[in-house]
Formats: C-alpha cells, structure tokens, sequence
C-alpha cells in the first residue's frame, strides 16, 4: 500500500530552481543598490525570545496577540519566529554596541518572515523581505536619503505607476493630544462596529487608522488628521524631508491619515503602493522609531528604516518583464559519454571545465546517443561535447554549438581553450 505524500503546509511556497534566477536577480540588485549608498549586510537569526517582538511591535498589536508563531523549546523558554526584522536588527545593534562606531551604522537584512495570516496572493504565512535601517542620526536627511535610495532600487527593478506617500506621526509632546482627539471621535463612530474595534479603539487609536475595512475606511476619512496637532518640531522634520525628496527629483503626496502598523514609528511615516496589486496594495513602507533602541537596553538612538516584501515586488515585475530581462542558460556546457570507458574520461572533463569557471553538466547513467542528446537540449546548455572511443583514441572532442547549430570535431586542448575564452 502506497503511503501518503507530504505536501508542504498552507501559506507556505517552494521557489522552484526555475523560478529561483528572479530572486537571486532582485537580491543582487538590492545589495548593488544598498552598497552605492553605504549600507552593509547583517544576518540575524530566524528566531528570536518572544519578549523583543513583544516590547518592540507592541504586546497588543494584532501581530503579536493574533499572528506569531510563538512555541517553547526543550529548555522551556519562550521563543518566536521572526515576524519582522527590525527588532531583530535594533537587538543586534544594541547586543554588539554598533553605537560606538562612529556616523550612522546603515545596516540591511535580505530573508523569510513568518506571520500566521490569511494567505492570499502576495501574502504568505512565510514571506520574504528586504530591510534596510539607518541608525544614529534625527537629521531629516537622513530619512530623505533612505527614501531616494528606496526610490532608486524600485526603479531599477523596473518597477512603475508607482505612489509614494509619507506623513509625520508627531513626537512624544505632540502626539498624545491628537491620540486623545482621535480616541474621543471614534469611541463615538465605532459604537455599533462590536467589542473588537472598540477595544483596539482603547487600546491604540492610532492604529485603527490602519484599517483596510471598507466600514472602517468611512469613518477614516471623516477622523481628525494628526496635521492639525503637529508642533514645530514635527512641522520642520518633515518641511525639510520634503525640500529633500523635491531637489531630488521624487514624486510623492502628504497624506496626513498614513499611519504605520507597529507601536514603536514616530515623526516620519511613509508608504509606497502600486496600482497593479487589487486591494492589497502596498509595496513597502517604513519611517522613523527613535525610541525602539532604548526600549531594548540600548542608547537612545534615532533610526529610521523600511522593508520590501519580496513576494509582492516580484509579483509586480513578473507582469512587467521582457525579453530581456529572461534569466541565461544555467549551463555553458553539457557532455554526452558514449560507453563506459568515455564516462570516465566526461567526469574528468567536466572538473576541468568547471575549475575554469564554466557552468558544466553530464549525462549519468548511460543510454543511446540519442537519448542522451535529447537531455542535452533540455539543459539549456549552450555546448554538448560528444566524447566516444573514436574522439578517445584520437585525442579530440565533438564539440556541437546548440545555437548555431554546429558541430566540429577538435583536440581536447583546443575545445576547451575554445569554451574558457567565450566564457571570458
């Protein structure tokens, strides 16, 4: 009796090796992009004490309360798999006293999330992100900086009918009296919208803001907005990222009701979205959090960040690639043994050509000429090196190009002299 196949768990995906050259094209261009602007990479773990999300996202967030995929190990201790990286990296930053280096520490994180979520298109229970943080600076040019570095790796991954929006989310003088203002309109809005909304209402405010509700999205649009609270402070932080994003060239509106779903943003907020994702139409976002470090034992330090879901991106640029933009062969070469004794002489072969850089394949397991030249044209190779008892014998090599379609027959030396200078 045949048994049951595992199939993989809901709301998680296998990248497949066809599909895997389009991640690793915008994880290049990423890194590429972060480097031009002095950022370096950090890897930090998968999991991490559930206590840092809880006091850095914020114990009574729908992520924490709802959506972590919390468990205790054999020791017993609480522990979570990362539902994003930016408390992450503000631990790492704190644990390995980044702060004492001198000028901003400009730090990003390429790898999986995991929020237990309804999964829908773009939006997995184990996704993807790009992140990048700037810590150590509350200069608005700062936050401009990191938004035209944004704009820059959206643009050369070809992305378009893009709109950025930011906002300021006040400071700790100012924001409280707006949170208040907003609490008492919407303790009076939301009484018929049940016990849910109404305690989050208590709770924070500021986040029902965040809503996707079509309900929620009408009482949104009548709510009072923060502009009306902002103090001098706020209204110069975010008068001088705008002058900045202008002399560079970007495009963007002021949406006072842009909020961000996390406890710990502050002044400046920001948002970008396309027009081509449905309802969920949010690319990346980010702002400012200049308390989150001293939250979690460290300096107070000013920092400001944003993060990409992959998923989404690569949803947005597989409807807008071209010809050009096909991943190349994975193989330079494939060689086809015919015979015992020539499968030795291939397997030899093909570690030369690879200790000269080539990307080289070979038929295992025997079989008929043809057979073999049939897998040959599935590699995608650009070369097929036939080698018998004849090219044996004599020393040599057929040595067939599959897009010219072809083939000559030359000494070994010269064959593959002939392939390291094409791949040079």
């Amino acid at each position: 009796m045949a048994r049951a196949k595992i199939t993989s768990v809901r709301g998680v995906k296998d990248i497949l090796p066809e599909e895997s050259p389009r991640w690793q094209r915008v994880e290049a261009l990423a890194r590429e992009t972060f480097a031009r602007y002095g950022y370096s990479e950090i890897r930090v773990p998968v999991f991490e004490r559930t206590e840092l999300f809880a006091r850095s996202i914020g114990e009574e967030t729908d992520i924490v309360n709802k959506e972590m995929y919390t468990f205790n190990d054999k020791g017993g201790e609480s522990l979570t798999l990362r539902p994003e990286a930016t408390a992450s990296m503000c631990r790492a930053y704190v644990q390995h006293a980044l702060y004492s280096q001198p000028g901003v520490a400009k730090l990003f994180c390429i790898g999986p999330m995991f929020r237990y979520e309804r999964p829908q298109a773009g939006r997995l229970r184990q996704f993807h992100q790009i992140d990048a943080e700037a810590f150590g600076s509350l200069d608005p040019a700062v936050d401009a900086e990191v938004i035209v570095m944004l704009a820059d790796f959206l643009s050369a991954a070809g992305l378009k009918d893009l709109s950025l929006q930011i906002n300021n989310l006040g400071d700790a003088e100012c924001r409280p009296a707006y949170a208040r203002a907003l609490q008492e309109f919407l303790r009076k809005e939301t009484t018929n919208l049940g016990p849910e909304v109404q305690e989050r209402v208590e709770r924070n405010p500021l986040r029902f803001l965040d809503s996707k509700d079509p309900d929620h999205r009408a009482i949104i649009a009548r709510a009072p907005t923060i502009d009306l609270h902002w103090n001098e402070n706020c209204q110069k932080h975010l008068g001088a990222v705008c002058d900045r994003l202008k002399g560079a060239g970007i495009r963007f509106e002021v949406n006072p009701r842009l909020v961000r779903g996390l406890d710990y943003y502050c002044l400046t907020v920001f948002e970008v979205t396309s027009r081509n994702l449905g309802a969920q139409n949010a690319v990346c976002g980010g702002g400012r959090y200049d308390g989150l470090v001293e939250e979690l034992g460290g300096p107070p330090t000013p920092a400001i960040g944003f993060a990409i879901g992959m998923e989404r991106l690569l949803q947005l640029i597989g409807g807008e690639a071209d010809e050009s933009a096909a991943p190349a062969s994975p193989l330079d070469a494939f060689l086809v043994p015919l015979g015992e004794k020539a499968a030795a002489e291939a397997f030899a072969l093909a570690g030369e050509l690879r200790k000269g850089g080539l990307r080289v394949d070979l038929a295992f397991g025997g079989g008929s000429m043809k057979s073999q030249m049939r897998r040959a044209d599935r590699s995608g190779a650009r070369y097929v090196l036939v080698l018998g008892e004849d090219e044996i014998a004599k020393g040599t090599v057929s040595l067939r190009d599959m897009r010219e379609s072809r083939q000559e027959e030359l000494p070994r030396a010269e064959a593959l002299s002939k392939l390291l200078a094409g791949r040079r």
